[in-house]
């Protein structure tokens, strides 16, 4: 069986008839024509402005102001440069390594190895993440590179 174009139809309970207003009492839709009795919505060419509520306090003004979401356990990273690598009198720097120094919160969940600047010294690095350009010039410096 192949379908024709005259076959097509509209999926069940997808259209439905307009609203016929002003068609007389036994309508439903007669008389005031589903406007109701008097008041801003009865009159032509009217219309309440965006977000009006009858004079409520309007629904964006009764709500605080959002301002995002807070993720509850998000990871807090410390984040080094390979230029800041230098100036650290630590040859294998992992987190601890860095909170025992103060050059990390206590708070820091991970260690993240950013490829700013250069590096000339040999140095071990355990981090959670190494971008490839920090990677690069670390091992080139003849240092090495552990992912935790």
């Amino acid at each position: 069986m192949t379908i024709k174009l005259e076959d097509l139809k509209p999926a069940e309970g997808s259209t439905s008839k307009s609203k016929r207003v002003g068609r007389g009492r036994s309508s439903g839709h007669g008389k005031t024509s589903c406007r109701g009795h008097n008041g801003e919505g009865q009159r032509s060419g009217s219309s309440a402005k965006r977000g009006f509520e009858g004079g409520q306090m309007p629904s964006y003004r009764r709500l605080p102001k959002l301002r995002g979401f807070k993720i509850i356990n998000k990871l807090v990273y410390a984040q080094l440069n390979v230029r800041d690598i230098d100036r650290l009198p630590i040859d294998e720097i992992t987190l601890d390594a860095l909170k025992a120094i103060k050059k990390a919160h206590s708070s820091c969940d991970g260690l993240r190895v950013m490829g700013n600047g250069d590096i000339t010294k040999k140095v071990t690095i355990k981090a959670n993440y190494v971008t490839p350009a920090a990677k690069e010039k670390i091992e080139k410096a003849g240092g090495k590179v552990e992912l935790v």
